[in-house]
């Protein structure tokens, strides 16, 4: 190469000047640096499409929600009241009756005067008057009509309450609390024939517990219903109320064996998710 030359020539070209330049070697060398920068732009164009395609799929799918639903029972808890370890108390003093002054009774028997023995002689007639007859002879106050003491039944005695209940009131806690005809199976059938979620709600993304009051009557009736808790926006409420009252009659409340008018509270949670 001329020395002219040799200063504005590349790098490359120097080394392989009196070369075979067709083998391949100098061609990949030369043209390295725009292979890397192809490659390098190539891959972040790749990268940026995965990432728009994911972000529009999101978009798009974001809007598909499906309606799921819970419905679950409020069940009273049960308070135990803790039970003190207290001594029995002690039991009542016994009251001794007074002994009363008594007289053995003697048979009357026909004997001669000297074979009758002295605790043998029949008392005196003026000490029987206010003296009682009995099996011994027994010192004590005298018989003066005084009252015989009272007598413990015991357990022999069945004493027996006049039940006062008033079975026309509306029972806030019942032995046995209403309940859907069916049981919790045909409740869950019945909400999913009948259940809407709100198209409100579903916009808004709006889900929770609505926890719905009412009264079930003697006969099964339902009445007096209305939402105690709960979301207030997206209509979740209203549709709550409104599946309560659709239901149709359910079983009533027993309390002493007898059908009474009673509350119920029934929770339903709306439930949003993804496809």
């Amino acid at each position: 190469m001329d020395v002219n030359k040799i200063l504005n020539a590349d790098i490359l070209d120097i080394i392989f000047e009196g070369r075979n330049k067709e083998y391949g070697a100098y061609e990949l060398r030369k043209t390295y640096n725009k292979r890397l920068i192809i490659a390098i732009i190539s891959m972040v164009s790749v990268v940026l499409l995965l990432l728009i395609g994911y972000l529009v799929s999101g978009a798009m799918n974001g809007g598909k929600q499906k309606k799921a639903m819970v419905v679950q029972d409020v069940q009273l808890e049960q308070v135990n009241e803790e039970k003190k370890n207290e001594p029995p108390p002690p039991p009542p003093p016994k009251v001794e009756p007074p002994k009363v002054e008594m007289a053995k009774f003697t048979p009357p028997k026909i004997v001669k005067d000297n074979e009758v023995k002295e605790d043998e002689k029949p008392p005196e007639q003026e000490k029987l008057e206010d003296t009682k007859i009995g099996i011994k002879n027994q010192e004590g106050v005298k018989d003066e009509g005084l009252a015989a003491p009272p007598v413990d039944q015991g357990k022999g005695v069945v004493e027996v309450k006049k039940d006062e209940t008033d079975y026309d009131q509306t029972f806030t806690k019942v032995e046995i609390e209403s309940d859907y005809p069916g049981g919790q199976a045909a409740w869950a059938r019945y909400l999913n024939k009948n259940f809407h979620y709100p198209d409100e709600a579903i916009n808004n993304e709006i889900q929770g517990t609505v926890v719905v009051q009412f009264i079930v009557d003697k006969e099964g009736n339902v009445s007096d219903v209305q939402a105690i808790s709960g979301p207030t926006d997206g209509g979740l409420r209203d549709e709550a109320v409104r599946v309560i009252k659709k239901s149709g009659r359910w079983t009533p409340a027993v309390q002493n064996g007898r059908q009474v008018k009673s509350y119920k509270k029934q929770p339903i949670v709306f439930k949003l998710s993804s496809e």
